[in-house]
């Protein structure tokens, strides 16, 4: 039995447009073990919302294999899928589109207990409750529709329809971008109090790099489709090896009138995803591009323990 609650290898996602193949993901890879955190971080565009649906297999891959408690997933069919609808789960980034204006409280986190579980109509009433007070919702809300909620009580209705089924893998794709940051702090600490409950492993998709330091164990950063650089929380913000990440977190504010962080602007056209070149898909906006970086795409390896870099000066930039 493997130590890994989900293992993807080179996984790939392309989209067939007018104008050619379109590199949406383009060979992820990464283990994440039960109760971890891995946050996804990236532009607009990059790929991390893809890579989240593949993974809960909204959207096919189109090669590589994606390995859940063990077992080959990446082309599930039938009752292996369903099965697998139980034990995967996510939540979308607008609480408001992702729920049904026709349904009330009750009914949204009661839907997936009709379809997927055995329990009787007394038991899945129970179930509803106790949700809904692990969410921190109260229970003169359940016959409210969501506009009459606020954002934050949506998102606790769409974390609750993810805990409905007792999942061990959540997919987070952005869940409080569209909230308020004080709505936003609620919202990740139920989360990692759910987390910690249930022993939860989840994939954390934001572009906040101060959220996914506060919540991830491992930072996975995505341009263009494909991984440039993958660390522990601790060790990314300390070290950056890959010039994009660099970029990155120059553009987070401090909080201070003394301190002042050096913002690194980055220049220079975005290589298009569709059929794109060999060589470094970041190589037009980097300031240490050479002949190599235009010419050869660069592999990730690992320039430090535990820390992987696809960059030829790794080691160096960092």
């Amino acid at each position: 039995m493997s130590e890994y609650l989900m293992e993807v290898k080179d996984l790939k996602k392309y989209f067939k447009t007018r104008s050619g193949m379109l590199h949406a993901v383009d060979g992820v890879t990464f283990s994440l073990r039960p109760g971890e955190t891995l946050g996804v971080v990236g532009e607009s565009g990059c790929g991390k919302s893809t890579l989240g649906r593949t993974l809960v297999k909204l959207l096919e891959p189109t090669e590589g294999q994606i390995l859940f408690e063990g077992e080959d997933i990446t082309y599930a069919r039938g009752v292996q899928l369903k099965r697998l609808r139980t034990r995967i789960q996510m939540i979308f980034q607008d609480p408001f589109s992702s729920l049904n204006p026709r349904k009330t409280v009750r009914e949204s986190i009661l839907e997936p207990l009709k379809l997927n579980s055995a329990l009787s109509a007394r038991q899945r009433e129970e179930q509803v409750l106790e949700l809904m007070n692990t969410v921190g919702l109260a229970q003169r809300l359940a016959h409210s529709y969501p506009h009459e909620l606020d954002g934050g009580r949506r998102q606790r209705i769409g974390i609750a329809r993810a805990l409905a089924l007792n999942p061990a893998f959540i997919v987070c794709d952005e869940p409080v971008s569209a909230l308020d940051v004080s709505i936003q702090a609620q919202i990740l600490n139920l989360m990692q109090d759910v987390q910690e409950d249930q022993h939860l492993a989840y994939l954390f998709i934001t572009h906040d790099l101060s959220v996914v330091r506060h919540m991830a164990n491992q930072i996975l950063v995505m341009y263009l489709g494909q991984m440039v650089e993958l660390t522990s929380a601790d060790v990314l913000f300390e070290r950056q090896m890959h010039p994009y990440t660099q970029a990155l977190l120059s553009a987070i504010p401090v909080p201070s009138l003394e301190k002042r962080r050096q913002r690194i602007i980055l220049r220079g056209e975005i290589t298009s995803p569709i059929n794109p070149p060999a060589g470094c898909r970041f190589a037009p906006r980097c300031p240490y591009v050479t002949e190599r970086c235009t010419a050869q795409t660069p592999e990730l390896y690992e320039a430090a323990p535990g820390h992987f870099v696809a960059c030829h000066r790794g080691g160096e930039v960092g």
